[in-house]
């Protein structure tokens, strides 16, 4: 997509724009794989991913991200409209989640093995099978703080919110 950052790459990206990429799989607006990236007024909108992550794909990757907007974008048949992450711990402020669509599960967000942070985040008008606005799988514990879910949709359950159930 727009941006792919490797194993151990940490760029601190203040006051960018990704608009209008696509991936055939993973990450159309950036991909991370390793590292610590930290994104700070940074705004991912209308860009598209065939599988997860329309928006950002993170994997064994802990982003920090203050003050970022996620919107429009698409992971058509898969996960993560607006981000996908698995096996990391992300820590998310002041990030909003608007309009952004999956054809799988969470539509604003995704989370695979994670234990993120959000704190005062906004998810509205996201859209997927299951879990409109986040979607968490069972070994996921996402710690929420003045978190706001308002008009996400989902065909097949958790509209706002799902979490698969823990064992």
């Amino acid at each position: 997509g727009g941006m792919f950052n490797d194993l151990g790459s940490s760029p601190t990206l203040t006051n960018i724009t990704f608009s209008g990429n696509s991936a055939s799989f993973y990450g159309g607006g950036m991909y991370n794989s390793g590292g610590t990236p930290t994104l700070t007024h940074v705004t991912l909108s209308g860009n598209f991913s065939n599988q997860d992550g329309g928006g950002i794909f993170n994997q064994l990757s802990s982003p920090t991200l203050t003050h970022v907007t996620f919107s429009s974008n698409s992971a058509s048949n898969g996960r993560g409209g607006g981000m996908f992450n698995r096996s990391n711990t992300p820590t998310l402020t002041h990030v909003t989640f608007s309009d952004n669509s999956a054809g799988g599960s969470g539509g604003g967000l995704y989370n695979d093995q994670s234990n993120l942070t959000l704190t005062n985040v906004t998810f509205s008008g996201n859209s997927a099978g299951q879990g409109g606005g986040m979607s968490n799988n069972t070994s996921s514990r996402p710690t929420l703080t003045n978190v706001t879910f308002s008009g996400n949709s989902a065909s097949n359950g958790g509209g706002a919110l799902y979490q698969a159930t823990f064992e």
